[in-house]
């Protein structure tokens, strides 16, 4: 189940938690993660915060293994419908981890759209991509190419460049996203690898 997400279970999930640390994340606040998977964030944040968590996922076998992980609390939600299972304006973070990379466009434009429902004023959403801009993603397209040819592809893999989430963000009444570089770590420690964009609802 470590395995089901992209592997380096203990290590991506520190840096995602350090990373929201960074955003403003503190004791007391209530977060929604999109897409949690088998647990990595969620088993950091239990190491790390007294908050409100709610995660959801399509498999319920990543979520029961994630609930292992984490706190008693926390809250895992199997669901497959394009919208949030929260309330209005119950929320301080939203966060999407390697979510938007396997999304069209237009799912990602509608999970945001749930995103500044639920989110409180000030409320932020974090949300990692790739783009084309990155060197290092790059390598995403040309092996994805190759399993095209082949067959072989498994999921879909999105590029979503900075000048579209800007586009959304106006659209949608959020700040300007505040972008975080795939190989920058302004936390301190090992980088996430994705590009991470921040978006606050006004």
């Amino acid at each position: 189940m470590s395995l089901a997400v992209g592997g380096n279970y203990d290590l991506i999930g520190t840096i995602e938690r350090d990373l929201l640390r960074h955003c403003g994340l503190a004791n007391g606040m209530s977060i929604f993660d999109l897409g949690c998977g088998s647990g990595r964030l969620a088993s950091a944040l239990s190491q790390s915060f007294d908050i409100n968590y709610t995660g959801t996922d399509v498999v319920q076998s990543l979520l029961d293994y994630a609930a292992g992980k984490s706190r008693p609390n926390y809250k895992f939600i199997l669901h497959k419908d394009l919208s949030l299972p929260a309330p209005d304006e119950s929320q301080n973070f939203f966060t999407a981890f390697s979510v938007f990379t396997h999304l069209l466009h237009s799912e990602s434009f509608i999970y945001l759209e749930e995103a500044k429902r639920v989110l409180q004023p000030g409320g932020k959403v974090v949300f990692s991509f790739i783009e084309f801009a990155e060197p290092g993603h790059w390598q995403i397209l040309k092996d994805t190419v190759a399993a095209t040819k082949q067959r072989t592809q498994s999921h879909l893999n999105t590029f979503i460049e900075r000048n579209a989430i800007a586009r959304w963000a106006e659209d949608l009444g959020f700040s300007e996203p505040e972008f975080i570089d795939a190989a920058s770590a302004p936390w301190g420690g090992s980088p996430l690898g994705q590009s991470t964009a921040v978006l606050v609802k006004r």
